[in-house]
């Protein structure tokens, strides 16, 4: 996991004072480019890192190695938890990194970092098909959600004003949780226009958590969604990928004796479950749901047609 080995990095420059990609590399097994393009990323978010040319040279923080990250000032701390904070929201690894990060901050810059590290949830299952769209200012917003205050914008040719609670990245397309005035709505951000941060203090609820929030918006859509599902045989060896291509509708319902698995997948037409699950070929058994069953008998057909 990428925010790992970021958190590490930079764990490594503190105890060493200064370390080179090829060494990065070494300690956290991994390439040079990747090492270095770590570097480079902790650079790029704002953290206090800049490289040093010549013999010798290498990679280290301003003002020289440090055992803690009380160095660090406000918008640095902010800078590095809004860069690991979104890969917090799926994998554990990450989570336990900020939990010690958050620890070795001073008492004074712990409750924003904390904020800036619960702006961003990342939702990596997609609806429908991949799009490209432009996100609008999306660091404008994170600012917003860490300093809690309001922002304005356009959306729907109407201006609101509202509580910025949270984003969310969800297949390369950044949603805005917010409060109103008629409770939380969810708006995207690329369809916003004329943001603007105020001086206003926003409302955030004391027990609100992002991810929760964000389930509940998905929970709702998928239900409007009309969600069709298929119980399939595969082998367990191959659960990762069908995980990556249904995401959250996956759902493994029982392990068998001969090394495969029984799964629920979902999607909103059946068309869509046949689709993916022709490519599997005999790989994948469907066992429930005859209409998945008559669309992938019609797909084979067309493709006897075609192909012969």
């Amino acid at each position: 996991m990428r925010a790992d080995r970021l958190v590490a990095a930079l764990l490594l420059m503190q105890s060493r004072g200064r370390v080179t990609a090829a060494e990065l590399a070494e300690e956290l097994e991994i390439s040079v480019a990747t090492a270095r393009r770590d570097l480079e990323a902790l650079s790029a978010a704002g953290i206090p890192v800049y490289p040093q040319a010549g013999r010798g040279g290498g990679w280290q923080l301003v003002g020289g190695a440090r055992t803690d990250l009380s160095g660090l000032s406000a918008a640095e701390a902010q800078a590095l938890f809004l860069l690991v904070g979104p890969a917090a929201a799926i994998a554990p690894e990450a989570k336990a990194a900020l939990r010690k990060l958050v620890r070795a901050l001073p008492d004074t810059f712990r409750a924003d970092a904390e904020a800036a590290a619960s702006a961003v949830v990342i939702d990596s299952s997609r609806w429908g098909e991949r799009q490209k769209v432009r996100q609008g200012p999306v660091e404008v917003l994170q600012s917003a959600v860490v300093r809690r205050v309001r922002v304005r914008f356009t959306y729907k040719q109407s201006v609101r004003v509202v509580d910025p609670l949270g984003l969310v990245d969800k297949d390369e397309v950044w949603y805005l949780i917010a409060g109103t005035g008629s409770g939380r709505r969810t708006f995207r951000v690329d369809r916003m226009t004329d943001v603007e941060v105020t001086d206003s203090p926003a409302d955030r609820p004391d027990d609100f958590d992002l991810s929760t929030a964000w389930d509940e918006v998905v929970e709702q859509v998928e239900r409007r969604r009309g969600l069709v599902s298929a119980v399939v045989l595969a082998q367990a060896r191959h659960v990762f990928v069908l995980r990556d291509q249904f995401g959250r509708h996956c759902e493994v319902l029982e392990e068998l004796a001969d090394g495969r698995v029984r799964l629920r997948l979902a999607a909103s037409m059946p068309i869509m479950i046949a689709q993916v699950l022709a490519g599997w070929g005999a790989l994948v058994e469907v066992e429930e749901s005859d209409a998945v069953k008559a669309e992938l008998v019609r797909l084979g057909s067309e493709l006897v047609a075609q192909y012969g």
